[in-house]
């Protein structure tokens, strides 16, 4: 792995001293006066924006193709309390990776001894998978991460969906009757009940754009891969096994829920900018509004 070149950086200063963030640098965040988590996400796209090439390549990783996106990726779930995915990502990168842990898929944990030891060193608890998803069908049972031998896992979903649940041993927040999770109510209870002061959003792009819409993102992480994937779906790409009887025919981007207008959409602060070859790693933080500073929600900087 090769040590990222810092083009600019204006965050503060680390909140512990540990050899293996020597080849990023600083990295630490705000505290919060909010009852809710601080929230920052964590992507890679194309130049183009796209998020993933769909079919049998379809992983973060398809479009980065970086080991270093892939360290700094652990590296930002040593600091979280708690991890935000949404559950069809979880679904679908089990179909995409049949041989991991016997086709039960991904467990969401921080790899790699140095970063978990990063992690003690923050005085971090053990770690913590939430799922969000609104109708909760899955059988948490065909799922390694549902196992608890190596992480907490949640289920994020309405009070309808918890009904549904075929495990009823497994860990469930519930917020909103039905329809959709109350997202906003949700991040309450993350703070209130289990404790998550920084909570990393991984995605998928539509749980990402619905927390962005309720301007629940306070920073995000971007790397840019220098490729170029294309919106539309090509003709010879082949399906995965998932996608044969609907094949997509466009990609997601890094926001794929119903977008701003040009008179509400939020601004950005760049924060800081490395390089690493011809990948560029971005870090923004979102600029609060009246209404934000209104109520007091500012980091103590």
């Amino acid at each position: 792995m090769c040590k990222f070149q810092i083009l600019f950086d204006e965050a503060g200063p680390s909140a512990v001293e540990h050899p293996v963030l020597e080849p990023y640098g600083n990295l630490s965040f705000p505290a919060m006066q909010a009852k809710r988590p601080w929230i920052y996400a964590n992507f890679v796209q194309s130049m183009d924006g796209i998020a993933s090439f769909k079919g049998k390549h379809a992983s973060g990783g398809d479009i980065a193709q970086s080991m270093e996106d892939k360290w700094l990726m652990n590296v930002l779930r040593a600091h979280a309390d708690a991890i935000l995915l949404g559950m069809n990502t979880l679904v679908e990168e089990t179909h995409n990776l049949p041989m991991l842990n016997g086709g039960r898929g991904p467990v969401y944990r921080t790899e790699g001894e140095e970063l978990r030891d990063l992690r003690k060193r923050l005085g971090k608890a053990r770690e913590k998978v939430i799922f969000a998803t609104s109708s909760a069908t899955i059988d948490p049972a065909a799922y390694k991460i549902f196992d608890g031998d190596e992480v907490d896992a949640f289920i994020l979903t309405t009070a309808s969906g918890a009904d549904k649940l075929s495990d009823k041993h497994v860990q469930t927040l519930v917020s909103g009757s039905q329809g959709t999770v109350n997202l906003p109510a949700a991040m309450g209870m993350l703070r209130q009940n289990l404790g998550i002061k920084l909570l990393l959003c991984e995605g998928g792009p539509t749980l990402y754009g619905n927390m962005a819409r309720e301007r629940l993102i306070d920073e995000k992480f971007v790397t840019v891969s220098p490729m170029e994937a294309g919106l539309l779906v090509p003709p010879e790409q082949e399906p995965a096994e998932q996608e044969k009887r609907n094949p997509p025919r466009s990609r997601p981007t890094t926001f794929t829920a119903i977008g701003f207008t040009s008179e509400n959409f939020p601004w950005w602060r760049w924060m800081s900018c490395r390089r690493v070859g011809s990948h560029q790693f971005n870090r923004y933080r979102r600029e609060r509004t009246v209404e934000e500073n209104a109520r007091g929600v500012n980091p103590r900087q």
